[in-house]
Parts: C-alpha cells; sequence; structure tokens
C-alpha cells in the first residue's frame, strides 16, 4: 500500500486491471471513453467550396486553417474552403459523419470533393501534407530541405500534442493539481523548447530559409498554445526564449497567419475568434 503523504488520491495503487470510472471530472471528462465510434446521427454539412474542414480553432485546428490561407494568400485559388466548427466541448466530435472521415474522433479533419472520388484526411500532419502536395507549395522539393521539413514535422506531431497537451491537461483542465504529473510534464515541455529555441538560432525557419509546413505545424503548439488555451508562459518563462521568440513573432506577422489562427474558434475578444469560415468575405472583414 502506497501511504505517501503527497500521493492522488491518497493510498491510491492501480488495480490489476484498469477500468473506466464515472467520477474523474475534468474538462472532457464526460465526453472520454475507452472504446471509438460514433455515439449519436449526424451528417456533416457540406458547403460550397471543393474542401469542407471540420475542425476547432485549437494548436491542431490552426495548423491547417493557416495552411488554407497561406495557399489563398499565394494564389491557390483550388484552396477555397468551407471551415465547419466541431465542437468539442460538445462532443461533436463523436457524432456518425465525423467518425466516417476520422475514426479517431479527433480535430481537425478534411474532405476534398474535387479528387473524382471523394478523399477523406485526418490527422493534422498528414492533412498539411495532402494540401502541400496537392497544390505543390510550403514544402520544398530539393531533398535536404524537403527531408529537414519533415524531421521538424515528425517531430512536432510525436511530441507536442501529448507533452504540450499533458502539461496543458494537468496544469490547467485536471479536477485538482498533481505537482508530479505538472512537473514532469513541465520539465519535458522546457526541454522541447530549448531544443527549438537552439535550433533557430541558426536558421531563420525550422527547414533553413524557406518558411514551410514544418513551421505552420509547430508555430501553434509551441509557444503558441503556451500563450494560449492554456496559459502557461509565464509559468514556462517562455521569455527565455528568445530565438524561438523571434521567430514566433515573425510568423505571427504573416497576414495569412493572423486570419488562419482565429478560424473556428469560439471564444476570445472581438476580431479574435470566427466560430465558422465559408467564404473569403468572412475574414476580410476582420482584416480590414
Amino acid at each position: 500500500m502506497n501511504d505517501r503523504d503527497d500521493n492522488q488520491p491518497a493510498g491510491y495503487v492501480p488495480p490489476r486491471v484498469w477500468t473506466q470510472k464515472n467520477n474523474h471530472g475534468g474538462a472532457f471528462g464526460s465526453s472520454n471513453r475507452p472504446v471509438s465510434g460514433a455515439t449519436f446521427e449526424r451528417t456533416l454539412p457540406v458547403g460550397e467550396h471543393p474542401l469542407q474542414l471540420y475542425s476547432q480553432g485549437t494548436p491542431n485546428g490552426q495548423k491547417v486553417t493557416i495552411m488554407l490561407e497561406e495557399l489563398l494568400a499565394a494564389g491557390h485559388c483550388g484552396a477555397e474552403y468551407d471551415a465547419w466548427l466541431i465542437d468539442i466541448f460538445k462532443g461533436d466530435q463523436f457524432g456518425s459523419g465525423f467518425t466516417a472521415v476520422n475514426p479517431n474522433s479527433k480535430i481537425p479533419a478534411l474532405v476534398d470533393r474535387s479528387t473524382g472520388d471523394i478523399t477523406q484526411v485526418f490527422e493534422s500532419g498528414s492533412i498539411l501534407v495532402y494540401l502541400a502536395e496537392k497544390f505543390g507549395a510550403f514544402l520544398p522539393t530539393e531533398h535536404r530541405a524537403r527531408t529537414e521539413t519533415f524531421n521538424w514535422l515528425m517531430w512536432q506531431v510525436g511530441t507536442a500534442p501529448f507533452v504540450g497537451g499533458g502539461l496543458g491537461h494537468f496544469y490547467a483542465y485536471a479536477p485538482f493539481k498533481i505537482e508530479y504529473a505538472i512537473d514532469r510534464y513541465a520539465m519535458e515541455v522546457k526541454r522541447q523548447l530549448h531544443v527549438l529555441d537552439t535550433h533557430l538560432a541558426r536558421h531563420e525557419f525550422l527547414a533553413g530559409d524557406q518558411y514551410t509546413i514544418a513551421d505552420m505545424a509547430v508555430w501553434p503548439w509551441q509557444p503558441g498554445s503556451l500563450y494560449g488555451v492554456y496559459n502557461t508562459h509565464e509559468f514556462l518563462n517562455v521569455e527565455e526564449y528568445g530565438h524561438l521568440l523571434r521567430w514566433y513573432r515573425a510568423i505571427a506577422a504573416r497576414p495569412a497567419v493572423a486570419r488562419g489562427r482565429i478560424v473556428n474558434r469560439t471564444a476570445g475578444a472581438p476580431g479574435e475568434f470566427l466560430r465558422e469560415r465559408h467564404n473569403a468575405t468572412d475574414l476580410d472583414a476582420m482584416f480590414p
């Protein structure tokens, strides 16, 4: 029996076989479950554009709307899109239409209706690669730069959502504070921030001198989410990473990033969120 005074909850010992409890609480506590699949029937809406995005403006969702706005800014008119809100706080991700596109019930999910046979794409990294290859943009063709782009893209999808999201959960969403969990995730996030800061001391962008999908993937998470949804920037002393902040602010100043980062957001200051986007004019009115 564990009798440590700081155990949370006191005296907890894992059972031989885990079973779900109904009293775990915290944000998302009512929607999390250990099985996949739909919990209710709901057909996904379809707009007029070739690309239909079903998402929310979390860091993972922002990756894709930033990419789409960058493509449009670069003149790729085929990248026009409808962005439908999937409110994960209300459990929209468990609707039958959404799980048919993404059986993992996580945003974002993309449907491309311009391909003859409709193409369904899920996982934010996969969507970024799909769009980059479809439009021939933001993914270098030169071997070394292309490899470096994939290095950082895979680094992001393999680390930041779990580690940054883990810190965010225990710091901001868990029903009570667990010092060990917060310290463990904070240490790893700090290490990741140092990895980025060290690399960006020698490079303008993650893949060198080119702005790519790797930058779009990392930017909303580190340090984006630390300033935004989790509000952990002071706790982690993000301001000490000067090279990372130079890169972060340069990307934040891009007009397409300013537009894409607010799409499918559900709250914020005036001009900081747009629940759904169905036409470029929806954003034009916010960025005169």
